[in-house]
């Protein structure tokens, strides 16, 4: 079985890059990844997504991979071109993981995601859109409030100074979201509480594993709880050290359905698939509010999603191996262009139910199906 993990390698176009440290993270998960799935039959190459070019769809057009694993974050830089790929992978033909242009575009491009949680029904905080300062005079929205670049994700753009309580100070944080990242700010209500992330694996059925919760430390004692971009990224930062992940001990069941079955519903609501997490705000009475959600979530094997599916019993290879699974067994019952195609020199996609093909020969496949994953 032939993979190709298609990555993006873009950190170092701008010298000025406020989004610089997630970009250069997928380099490493690209690598990773190879190595947990390169064994026995089934050969996994990385392959980047380099400057403004399309050089690598040429190269994927030739090596015909059985299979795409999908890391690309941006192209150029630019979070936006993150839903281009999955546009050119179906042109190609090419079964890949995680979720579709759609789903990615509606997930970046925050406001219209809100809109359509809104119109869904799934709970999520009272929000603008801000394209002028001047807008800032006419907002309706009750302080405290959250600003942030309505194009990023990756915490990029959020600071200690994206909490704002009065008119004045919400003019500051929406002109430097503006001059920084020329792109729209998405005002939100800010929601006091916990930040609880669900993460979710697979399509028919999907599954919620085990919740992960931000412990935010002293520093944070007199500073809004929030995850700010030093606190995901900077691990030198007081922000990184006074945020860490851990397991989400919930004794009310109740709530803790709750949780899950509005993390279910934002994710069918963009059409997300495979794998991916949702952020939430809990409010101290247990109502959760939807902040995030993030298709094809980090995969790093230091990152929350794989540590917690450690802890659950399911080591990096058997998480990796589980997401090529679920990849393929999508692809042949939605009828991929790629298992239509016919005629001499035909590509077929692998058989999901061989075992030996999908996870090596290491019986990872086994445990997966024996343990429950983590999220971050």
């Amino acid at each position: 079985m032939h993979i190709a993990i298609l990555y993006n390698r873009d950190h170092e176009l701008l010298e000025d890059d406020p989004g610089r440290e997630a970009r250069e993270d997928v380099t490493r998960v690209a690598s990773a990844l190879s190595d947990a799935l390169s064994h026995g039959d089934t050969h996994a190459e990385p392959l980047a997504v380099e400057g403004s070019g399309l050089e690598f769809v040429d190269t994927l057009a030739r090596m015909q991979p059985d299979l795409v694993i999908n890391l690309c974050e941006s192209v150029a830089a630019d979070a936006r071109g993150e839903m281009v790929i999955p546009c050119l992978l179906d042109m190609l033909g090419l079964p890949y993981t995680g979720s579709p242009a759609l789903s990615l575009g509606l997930a970046l491009h925050k406001d219209k995601a809100k809109e359509l949680l809104k119109a869904r029904g799934v709970s999520t905080p009272g929000f603008a859109r801000l394209d002028r300062v001047e807008d800032v005079a006419t907002l309706e929205l009750p302080f405290p409030l959250i600003v942030k670049p309505a194009r990023e994700d990756a915490s990029v753009g959020i600071t200690s100074d994206s909490v704002v309580h009065d008119r004045a100070s919400l003019g500051r944080a929406v002109e430097a979201v503006l001059r920084t990242f020329h792109q729209p700010a998405l005002v939100e209500q800010f929601i006091p509480g916990r930040e609880i992330y669900v993460p979710l694996l697979g399509n028919h059925p999907r599954r919620a594993l085990p919740l992960t919760e931000i412990r935010f430390g002293k520093l944070f004692e007199d500073r809004p709880n929030i995850v700010t971009y030093a606190a995901k990224w900077e691990s030198e930062s007081p922000d990184y050290q006074n945020t860490p992940t851990a397991p989400c001990l919930l004794e009310d069941a109740a709530l803790e359905a709750r949780l899950v079955r509005t993390a279910m519903d934002a994710f069918a609501a963009l059409e997300c698939q495979d794998y991916g997490r949702v952020d939430l705000r809990v409010t101290p009475e247990g109502v959760p509010y939807v902040i995030d959600i993030n298709p094809n979530c980090d995969l790093h094997p230091e990152a929350g999603f794989a540590k917690a599916a450690r802890v659950a019993g399911i080591d990096y290879p058997a998480l990796a191996n589980r997401l090529v699974e679920i990849a393929l067994e999508r692809a042949h019952a939605h009828g991929h262009p790629t298992a239509r195609r016919k005629g001499p020199g035909a590509t077929r996609l692998p058989d999901p139910s061989n075992r030996n093909v999908l996870a090596g020969r290491n019986g990872s496949r086994d445990r997966a199906r024996r343990s429950r994953a983590s999220a971050e």
